[in-house]
């Protein structure tokens, strides 16, 4: 059954962006949005109470729904504007996927484990989200949608991922965290009209492992 969104779950996401905003974000576009999406669809039934604290949170095949102050970092880190193409690498839960499409940017999306591509694929619909996904190697992207005005990784890659950055365009915006131990710097690539690129660093965070080559029948 659908579940629903009450107005305890409406509250609890205004007290949410509050935190949120303590922690420095302050991003209009990407708070009006976390305020928009229940989070809470994209938990068990079981655990809904932990839907709106600002903690990361297991749901399944070794992944987990992203911390909402990561979730919104990244978002704003990605500068995206409505309408723009947005490639998202580890659609997860979906709840990423569906706060950069609630901003009005065109989401594609890609899922390696096919348990997680299902679900995600699930709640978006009922929240009739205009966010596509796909079930597929993230290290190869979508070449058949390229080129992508931001691109944005949310698992931890070992290197900068080439592929990707292939797939963007000049101008473009890649955020992805890069680092081969438990946690990984947070780059911003900017990609310039001549294909060279400009990367900024924006601190240390923790990400499941980006896995290459390989989809799974999770």
């Amino acid at each position: 059954m659908k579940p629903q969104d009450t107005y305890k779950h409406q509250g609890l996401r205004k007290l949410l962006i509050e935190e949120l905003r303590a922690k420095g974000i302050r991003n209009e576009a990407v708070l009006k949005a976390v305020g928009e999406v229940p989070r809470h669809f994209f938990f068990d039934s079981a655990f809904l109470n932990f839907a709106y604290a600002d903690k990361a949170f297991p749901i399944g095949a070794g992944q987990t729904i992203s911390q909402p102050y990561t979730v919104a970092f990244q978002s704003d880190l990605l500068k995206a504007e409505p309408g723009m193409k947005v490639l998202e690498i580890g659609t997860g839960s979906g709840y990423q996927a569906a706060i950069l499409a609630k901003m009005g940017v065109k989401v594609f999306s890609v899922e390696r484990q096919r348990s997680l591509f299902r679900t995600a694929q699930h709640i978006l619909r009922d929240l009739n989200s205009t966010a596509k996904v796909f079930y597929g190697d993230g290290y190869k992207g979508l070449p058949a949608f390229a080129p992508f005005d931001r691109v944005l990784v949310t698992c931890g890659a070992p290197d900068m991922p080439e592929a990707l950055l292939g797939q963007l365009k000049p101008g473009g915006i890649m955020v992805v965290p890069v680092g081969k131990g438990e946690s990984q710097k947070m780059m911003r690539i900017l990609k310039k009209d001549d294909g060279s690129t400009e990367v900024t660093d924006h601190g240390v965070f923790k990400f499941v492992p980006m896995l290459p080559d390989k989809a799974s029948a999770g």
